[in-house]
């Protein structure tokens, strides 16, 4: 079984990490694409292609050019320790043991824009490049092109050791449409989280956004391995809800945050 995520657009470099063990990201090539296209634009190009202020226009040209294809304990950081926004608030990495994060490791894939799918371990450099972005390259006009299959692949061949592959979707639909369908053998799984309000349950973001991180760090605690076992998730007074679930869509709802 694999959890999918999102990637954070807010990263801690500042914290010292807690483990030292890492590993090295896998789509360093395409990675490296990436860069070279994006350090030939300037601040104002790249302040209108991803919608960005003057300041974090100027800050992201920056880390595109102090990117280097090297990646060391000086300009990386662990991804699921640099990434610092809602979701990885619920997954709380910093406080999860290295037996933890090593199985997290087996478990767990984040997709990116820049680096396609980041492993938790994987050295990541400070970056933004959201996976909507409509970055022109030799492969078409977007990043969905740039990646094309290769997400998908990938994912296959991690899921390819299970007899009956799953892949659990936690990430957002920007994400998660990164991932090539028709390519991608595995039984997708998507969990929904609500909350009650004005009388009826719905998707509050950044509340949906925790309990993606939440849902994992239950994974990760409980060494969950089934559909059957995600079910009891219940942490922070989520529960789930069988009447307003399908077979691969798990509804999770509370009415008090």
């Amino acid at each position: 079984m694999l959890f999918l995520l999102s990637p954070a657009k807010s990263l801690d470099y500042e914290t010292p990490p807690h483990i030292t063990e890492h590993t090295q990201p896998l789509f360093r090539h395409q990675s490296a694409q990436l860069i070279d296209l994006l350090k030939t634009k300037s601040p104002q190009q790249i302040s209108t292609l991803m919608k960005l202020s003057d300041a974090l226009s100027g800050l992201n040209v920056a880390r595109y050019q102090a990117w280097s294809p090297k990646f060391t304990a000086k300009n990386s950081r662990q991804a699921v320790l640099a990434f610092n926004g809602d979701v990885y608030g619920g997954l709380d990495a910093k406080a999860l043991s290295e037996a933890q994060l090593g199985w997290a490791q087996d478990h767990v894939c984040i997709l990116s824009g820049l680096y396609g799918v980041l492993r938790p371990l994987d050295w990541m450099q400070p970056y933004r490049l959201e996976m909507g972005t409509a970055l022109t390259t030799e492969h078409g006009k977007n990043l969905y092109q740039f990646w094309g299959s290769q997400i998908a692949d990938y994912l296959n061949e991690r899921a390819a050791a299970d007899t009956s592959p799953v892949i659990v979707n936690l990430a957002s639909e920007e994400y998660f449409k990164a991932v090539d369908r028709k390519a991608l053998k595995a039984r997708v799984v998507t969990c929904v989280f609500e909350e009650f309000r004005g009388g009826k349950y719905k998707i509050i973001s950044f509340m949906a956004k925790r309990a993606r991180g939440l849902m994992v760090r239950y994974a990760i605690e409980n060494k969950v391995g089934s559909v059957k076992k995600l079910e009891g998730f219940d942490l922070e007074g989520y529960a789930f809800d069988a009447a307003a679930s399908e077979t691969d869509r798990l509804v999770f709802r509370r009415k008090q945050p």
